[in-house]
């Protein structure tokens, strides 16, 4: 009778990487005025490239969730502290949506007082997410203005100007808040990450990026959800 082979790597009980890939070393903790919520697709979860983990670590008022469908009573919960919700998305117009609420620049003023609502998932996938949620269509889209280069070289780009999630949540952050060299250092801990990941995959290719953060531009993929 065969007997399953037992993985003996030992893991980092933080990150819950195998100890030799442990990405501990790069949280770099930042306690950033605009709430994070961060809804991860469950093909990230176990994704060694994906940059998610890495962010919601670091961001000192975040919260991750895992799922691909979020119901409204589920999402009602999480959101139900006061603040003015935006989702970081571009524009679409797939049919049989809720149409978004329409930006309020003035909410907007105090950057303390909005949660910023991020999909962590390949951009089919993140499409995939708001076909399932009314509620997620239904709120204010917030799209990023002057998009810096991705430094996610890791992962495949299939549109000019998608960055990985930890980089559009911190341009989307410095958007909000007037500038960005407060959130340079998780950056540049990103940078140290992408690094260690690359050093690690020279004899794979690229792998789809997790594309949530198009800039504010009509680009997107054909087709409906």
């Amino acid at each position: 009778m065969g007997h399953t082979p037992v993985s003996k790597r030992r893991l980092c009980p933080h990150c819950a990487r195998p100890l030799s890939s442990c990405i501990c070393r790069w949280v770099t903790p930042l306690a950033q005025p605009t709430a994070v919520l961060i809804l991860q697709h469950p093909l990230e979860v176990q994704h060694a490239k994906n940059s998610a983990g890495l962010l919601h670590r670091c961001l000192t008022h975040s919260r991750l969730l895992v799922g691909e469908r979020f119901d409204a009573q589920t999402l009602q919960a999480v959101l139900q502290e006061p603040k003015y919700t935006v989702l970081l998305y571009p524009p679409t117009d797939y049919a049989g949506h809720a149409a978004p609420a329409a930006l309020d620049a003035v909410q907007l003023a105090d950057p303390s007082a909005v949660r910023l609502v991020v999909l962590d998932a390949t951009w089919r996938k993140s499409r995939k997410m708001l076909h399932l949620s009314p509620l997620l269509q239904g709120l204010p889209r917030l799209t990023l203005h002057d998009t810096p280069a991705s430094l996610y070289g890791i992962r495949k780009a299939h549109q000019p100007g998608q960055l990985s999630t930890l980089e559009a949540t911190c341009a989307a952050l410095a958007q909000l808040q007037g500038g960005a060299m407060v959130y340079a250092p998780l950056l540049q801990a990103f940078q140290g990450f992408v690094a260690q990941q690359a050093s690690y995959a020279q004899d794979h290719g690229p792998v789809p990026l997790s594309e949530v953060a198009l800039p504010g531009t009509p680009c997107r993929p054909q087709g409906g959800p």
